[in-house]
């Protein structure tokens, strides 16, 4: 064996094998962003939101995997469970108490596909300066507003 051999045996058996982008394997509960589907947040997975996406990417997908984060609530994650039963996709909870993530379900299969856009877009609460432009006045324009 070479020396280079044997320290990279060394290192493996005390660190571990070496992993391929850390980072996003620790974001994206243990595979890579080119290999997913379909994204939902811990958020909307509580709020079931993006069923209906879901859904039709399982269609599409008849050989995709259903991750789940396992930190979610079984209540929660018990309708995407059944979704994928239907689908007669494969479900796995994935539980890392070491790594945080906002990833709540991923839809993912075993080669790359390079997606554009992985996560399901949600309605979010207009900004201040839309309701301003709404005429929508805070409390204080309120309180000091002549009478």
């Amino acid at each position: 064996m070479n020396r280079t051999d044997v320290e990279d045996y060394l290192q493996e058996g005390i660190y571990g094998a070496k992993e391929t982008k850390p980072g996003e394997r620790r974001r994206y509960l243990g595979t890579l962003r080119e290999r997913i589907v379909l994204m939902l947040t811990k958020g909307q997975v509580m709020q079931q939101k993006g069923m209906d996406e879901l859904a039709e990417q399982m269609k599409e997908h008849k050989d995709a995997k259903l991750l789940m984060n396992g930190k979610v609530g079984y209540k929660f994650r018990k309708a995407y469970s059944r979704l994928a039963d239907r689908h007669q996709i494969h479900v796995t909870s994935v539980l890392d108490q070491e790594k945080e993530t906002d990833v709540g379900v991923l839809l993912v299969v075993d080669y790359a596909i390079e997606k554009e856009t992985i996560e399901v877009e949600t309605e979010t609460k207009p900004s201040v300066q839309e309701e301003k432009e709404k005429g929508v006045k805070g409390f204080l324009k309120r309180l000091f507003q002549p009478l």
